[in-house]
C-alpha cells in the first residue's frame, strides 16, 4: 500500500452500469426517483471486477550475522529460512482475452501472482507490464481461452465535480464490496503518488484491498482505477484519488502492443513551476502554466521552435496549471501524431506543433557491477534521451545513471538510490558504464564517488 503523510495508499474497485445513450445531469423530480438503485450498474460491473493476490519470498535476515567476528565464532552460514509475503488487491479484465489492468504495487516483486473472478474461480496470471512512473500493471490469465467480461472505457475528460461514481473492489479481503459517492475534484496534481500527478478525486469509502479497483461512472464505464487515499488512520475518510482512465488506456495499449515497458511521447524540455514571484515578473494575474526551463538539443520540442523562458498554457486546448497538467495532457496524446501547444513568448501568444515520438534509447548499454566495491548490486546504464525522460534527470548531466537496486546488495547498504548519477570516482570522470565497470574492478582502499542527486552535488568517501 502506498501511503501520502498517512496518506495510506489502496485502490479500489468500480462497477460497470448498463450503457446509457447519454448522461443527463439534473435535480430528482419526485420521491421515485430518489429511490432509484444501483444495482443495475453493479449487477453489470461484477464479473469484471477481480481480486488479486501475488507473494514473494524473502529471507528473513539475521543483522547478526552480517557480523563477520559473529560468523567466525558462532558460525551461521548455510540458507537462511524463508518466508512468504502476501499482497491483496483488486483488478479490472479490460479485455475479453483475460487482459486485467491493477496496480503496480499491488504486484511489485512478486513472485506469483492468482486472480480471482467473482464467481470465485482464480486463474495463475503473469505480469505483462509494469510501469512505476503511473503506478499500473497489466496481467493476463493464463491457461485460457475463454471470453471474460470486461469494462469499457471512459473518456475520463468528460467527467465534471459533482458526477456520481461507484468504487468496487476487495477492501481489507472481506470480499467484493461497492460503495458509491460523488467526483470531489480533478486534475489533482499536489499528491505525491507517481510521477503522472492528475488525479480525480472521490469521496467513495475505499480502503486497503481495494488497490487496483474500478471507479464507475453512470453510464457504466470505467473512469479510473483507485490508488490511493489520504487518511491519518489508515481507513477511508473521504478522500481517495483515481489515476484516469485515459492514462490507463495507454498503459493498457502498449501492454496489447507488445511492450515491455510503456511508450510515450517525449517532449525534450525540462519544466518548472511558475511561483508567484515568477507570475509578478511575467505580469501574469495568477500564477499558473508550465515555464520551460531547457530544451534538449535535437528534440521534438527544439525542431518544433519552443525556447528557453516560453510559458506554456495549453496543449491540444487542455488549460495547462503547472507541470503536472502538462506532463498528464502530453502522455496522454497518441504517438505518431503532433500536439498543438499554446505558450506565451515575453508576453506575446505563441502556437507550436510538437511531433509526438519517443526518446531515443540506443547506447544504453545497461549492466549490473558484479566485482568487489561500495557499487556492488547496482544496475547502471548511460543516460540515454529516453532514460533521462523516464527518471526524470537533466540529460546535460555527463555520467551513468544507477537504474536499479537490489535490497540485498551492497550498493544499497551504502545509500546509493535509484536514480543516482555517478559523475567520478577517485578522481577520475565517468563517462559510460564500461568506465565505472573497469573502475570498479581495481581494488581500492578508499573510493572518493562524486554523484548527482535531485540536481545536487553530493561528495562522498567510502571505505574499500
Amino acid at each position: 500500500m502506498i501511503s501520502i503523510r498517512t496518506l495510506t495508499a489502496l485502490c479500489l474497485s468500480i462497477a460497470l452500469a448498463t450503457p446509457v445513450a447519454a448522461q443527463e445531469r439534473r435535480l430528482p423530480s419526485s420521491l421515485g426517483e430518489v429511490k432509484l438503485s444501483y444495482a443495475p450498474i453493479v449487477q453489470h460491473a461484477q464479473p469484471a471486477v477481480v481480486n488479486v493476490y501475488a507473494a514473494k519470498v524473502v529471507q528473513n535476515r539475521n543483522p547478526l550475522l552480517e557480523d563477520p567476528i559473529f560468523r567466525r565464532f558462532f558460525g551461521g552460514g548455510g540458507p537462511q529460512p524463508e518466508q512468504i509475503q502476501r499482497s491483496l488487491g483488486s483488478g479490472v479484465m479490460v479485455d475479453p482475452s483475460g487482459l486485467v489492468v491493477t496496480n503496480n504495487h499491488v504486484i511489485d516483486g512478486a513472485d506469483q501472482v492468482k486472480v480471482a473472478l467473482a464467481d470465485k474461480r482464480e486463474f495463475e496470471a503473469e505480469i505483462v507490464l509494469k510501469d512505476s512512473r503511473t503506478d499500473l500493471a497489466v496481467l493476463r490469465l493464463k491457461d485460457t481461452k475463454e471470453k471474460f467480461a470486461t469494462l469499457e472505457l471512459s473518456n475520463s475528460d468528460d467527467l465534471l465535480v459533482g458526477d456520481l461514481v461507484l468504487a468496487m473492489g476487495n477492501p481489507f479481503g472481506v470480499g467484493q464490496t461497492v460503495t458509491h459517492g460523488i467526483v470531489s475534484a480533478l486534475a489533482r496534481t499536489q499528491v505525491g503518488i507517481t510521477d503522472y500527478q492528475f488525479f480525480v478525486q472521490t469521496d467513495a469509502a475505499i480502503n486497503p484491498g481495494n488497490s487496483g479497483g474500478a471507479l464507475v461512472d453512470m453510464t457504466g464505464k470505467l473512469v479510473g482505477i483507485n490508488t490511493a487515499i489520504f487518511s491519518r488512520s489508515g481507513g477511508s475518510q473521504g478522500i481517495g484519488f483515481a489515476i484516469p482512465a485515459n492514462m490507463v488506456r495507454v498503459v493498457i495499449a502498449s501492454a496489447k502492443g507488445g511492450g515491455k515497458a510503456v511508450k510515450r511521447p517525449w517532449l525534450g524540455a525540462r519544466l518548472q513551476a511558475v511561483t508567484p514571484e515568477i507570475a509578478e515578473t511575467l505580469g501574469l494575474k495568477r500564477p499558473s502554466g508550465a515555464l520551460v526551463a531547457s530544451v534538449t538539443k535535437g528534440s521534438p520540442s527544439e525542431k518544433a521552435g519552443l525556447k528557453l523562458s516560453d510559458l506554456i498554457v495549453a496543449v491540444d486546448g487542455f488549460p495547462i496549471d503547472d507541470p503536472n497538467a502538462f506532463d498528464y495532457r502530453f502522455a496522454t496524446r497518441p504517438l505518431g501524431g503532433t500536439a498543438l501547444i499554446d505558450a506565451q513568448r515575453a508576453g506575446k501568444p505563441v502556437k507550436l506543433t510538437i511531433a509526438l515520438e519517443t526518446a531515443p534509447d540506443t547506447g544504453r548499454d545497461e549492466i549490473v557491477l558484479t566485482a568487489r566495491s561500495p557499487f556492488q548490486g547496482a544496475k547502471i546504464a548511460n543516460i540515454s534521451p529516453a532514460i533521462a525522460d523516464e527518471m526524470r534527470l537533466d540529460p546535460s548531466v555527463e555520467g551513468v545513471v544507477v537504474t536499479e537496486l537490489a535490497d540485498d546488495a551492497t550498493a544499497a547498504n551504502v545509500g546509493f538510490q535509484k536514480g543516482d548519477i555517478i559523475v567520478a570516482v577517485n578522481n577520475k570522470r565517468i563517462g559510460k558504464t564500461s568506465d565505472l565497470d573497469r573502475i570498479t574492478n581495481e581494488s581500492a582502499r578508499l573510493w572518493r564517488i562524486t554523484l548527482v542527486r535531485g540536481g545536487q552535488q553530493i561528495n562522498v568517501t567510502l571505505g574499500g
